[in-house]
């Protein structure tokens, strides 16, 4: 007997670079993911809220949650203020359905910005019923050294956030327990970011599985706390060869964490979990979700096509990272 907790899964449309948005829905939908998260970026269609909704009425994809734009690349996207953005981005997640948006805790040269981040986020939390969570980031290492570029820290545990969240890629450059963090956390953590890493300096965001993250421990974790909140793949298929590839690397990804989101209720977990690092996903027709394999590929709607296609999220850096 299994049971399987109500958590969503979600394909981040970060994940689908170079890729457009509207790919990204047309991937998530053929897959059988449950919905996405938009990346608002500098892709028109990320920014605009009329034809995220066209995409995902076509699609039949409901967007669940909202990254703002809080990367220093993105710093110029829905102006340059960060608490606008913010409002902007809540009134996305409203408009949209999205139940949650995700924002970074401020760079630590955006002073005023920080000096209020905490109360101020606490504030929006209470005039609406769209969540922020705020994601744990990591300190920048390079050359023995250690800079934090973030206020007030790169990790939510000790703030007063009212939500949370847990990007698996990020606690890898941090070098932090993210099963000790997500037990910290409690009913704080609302949403995660499944993704990989093998401890570098560099924020690689794996497909779940090939690092040394406790990624099926995480999701084990969650199911057997009935977490009912959202889990985004947030993968770097950037080196995929052709669609083909990406689509695959997309597929092991959702039928790895819908498997392992499932808790054995009579049997013995180790028969069927993944639990070495680095071994190739289970097959997604044993996962008990057909819809990983899903419908032919349909071309994009029409209606967003006045928006020039325009390529997603660059090679991560230190501090650009989602």
């Amino acid at each position: 007997m299994l049971r399987v907790p109500e958590a969503k899964v979600a394909l981040s449309t970060a994940s689908t670079y170079p890729e457009s948005t509207a790919s990204a829905f047309e991937m998530a939908a053929r897959l059988g993911y449950d919905g996405l998260e938009v990346m608002v970026w500098t892709d028109p269609v990320s920014q605009d809220i009329d034809a995220l909704r066209r995409l995902s009425d076509y699609h039949g994809m409901p967007i669940l949650a909202i990254h703002s734009p809080c990367l220093l690349v993105t710093q110029r996207v829905w102006g340059s203020e960060p608490w606008p953005k913010l409002l902007r981005a809540r009134k996305a997640a409203e408009d949209l359905g999205a139940s949650t948006v995700v924002v970074h805790p401020p760079f630590r040269w955006q002073r005023d910005y920080a000096r209020d981040f905490v109360e101020g986020i606490e504030r929006m939390a209470a005039e609406t019923d769209v969540r922020f969570a705020v994601e744990n980031m990591f300190p920048l290492r390079a050359r023995g050294r250690s800079v934090v570029p973030y206020a007030p820290d790169w990790s939510p545990v000790d703030q007063d956030y009212r939500h949370v969240t847990l990007d698996l890629s990020h606690t890898s450059v941090s070098q932090s327990d993210p099963l000790a963090m997500a037990s910290a956390l409690g009913d704080r953590l609302v949403h995660v970011h499944m993704a990989d890493g093998v401890g570098s300096a560099r924020d690689e965001h794996l497909i779940p599985g090939r690092g040394e993250q406790p990624c099926v421990g995480m999701l084990e974790f969650l199911a057997g706390r009935g977490f009912d909140g959202t889990v985004v793949v947030e993968v770097n298929t950037r080196r995929a060869e052709s669609r083909a590839d990406r689509e695959a690397d997309l597929a092991e990804a959702l039928a790895f964490t819908r498997l392992n989101l499932a808790v054995g209720l009579e049997t013995d977990p180790a028969a069927w979990r993944r639990s070495q690092p680095g071994a190739r996903a289970p097959d997604p027709a044993v996962s008990g979700h057909a819809a990983v394999s899903g419908p032919p590929a349909v071309s994009g709607p029409p209606a967003v096509s006045g928006h020039a296609a325009v390529s997603g999220p660059p090679a991560d850096a230190a501090g650009t990272t989602a």
